[in-house]
């Protein structure tokens, strides 16, 4: 089975750029299942109207990250049904759950989303003790794991914690896609980033010129997205069904 995941989606420029590109990726590369991270969707969170968005332009499964409730319009939209899953170490009493299984022609694949805690600043329980706790919790023929985290070396050590256990983890937030794509010696395929979809020509999807002025500590407005050379970037993960293990990792990148 071909798994593509999606890296996150940033503003509008993202969006449109996803809608223009998904279905052609699957098209083309001949990808069953789709994760889209969809946290950035409004630059920080998402409203019901964007998820509806990401799913009508091929999204089977939405991920969400540090700014799963920016938007509280989502609130109620978590709880309705459909497969979009906010950080599983987050707080239980939050709106939404953070997995979900989808039944893709009789296989179960179950999505995972997981927070990181180094210099991120958010308040999560440990996500190795989650992802521990969840995996002798729950049974499935294909494993995910999408881990919003900042820092590469929490992503990489997270991917050899759940090496041999899960199909695949790939990483969200910081907006770069790295080339680090793999196999870990267990069968998990793994890359530290999956990178951005929109604006390349900006500073992690926000107009450079803005984040410029910010970090030279000048005041300014609001950041606003850049729509300049969009892409949309993830990987694809081409994994046996019948034994979860992940047999070739290639990075996407469409502009």
């Amino acid at each position: 089975m071909r798994i593509a995941a999606i890296g996150d989606v940033c503003g509008q420029p993202g969006l449109l750029t996803l809608e223009k590109n998904l279905r052609l990726l699957r098209r083309q590369e001949g990808v069953h299942f789709i994760v889209v991270n969809g946290e950035n969707a409004s630059m920080r969170g998402i409203t019901p109207k964007q998820a509806r968005w990401i799913f009508d332009a091929g999204a089977d499964v939405i991920t969400l990250g540090n700014h799963a409730y920016a938007q509280r319009s989502i609130c109620d939209y978590l709880d309705d049904g459909d497969p979009i899953i906010r950080p599983h170490n987050l707080a239980p009493q939050l709106a939404g759950t953070g997995f979900c299984h989808v039944d893709h022609n009789g296989v179960d694949i179950c999505v995972i989303n997981l927070l990181g805690r180094l210099n991120m600043d958010f308040r999560t329980s440990d996500p190795f003790e989650t992802a521990d706790r969840l995996l002798k919790q729950e049974k499935a023929d294909i494993f995910l794991v999408d881990f919003h985290a900042e820092a590469t070396s929490e992503k990489k050590a997270l991917g050899y914690f759940l090496d041999g256990r899960v199909s695949a983890v790939w990483g969200t937030h910081t907006h770069v896609q790295t080339a680090d794509e793999r196999i870990l010696p267990q069968g998990t395929g793994f890359l530290t980033d999956a990178g951005m979809t929109g604006a390349q020509e900006s500073v992690i999807g926000v107009k450079y010129q803005q984040s410029v002025s910010y970090f030279r500590g000048e005041l300014g407005p609001r950041f606003e997205s850049s729509d300049l050379d969009c892409a949309l970037l993830g990987a694809i993960f081409d994994i046996d069904e019948k034994t979860g293990r992940c047999q070739k990792v290639q990075r996407v990148n469409i502009r």
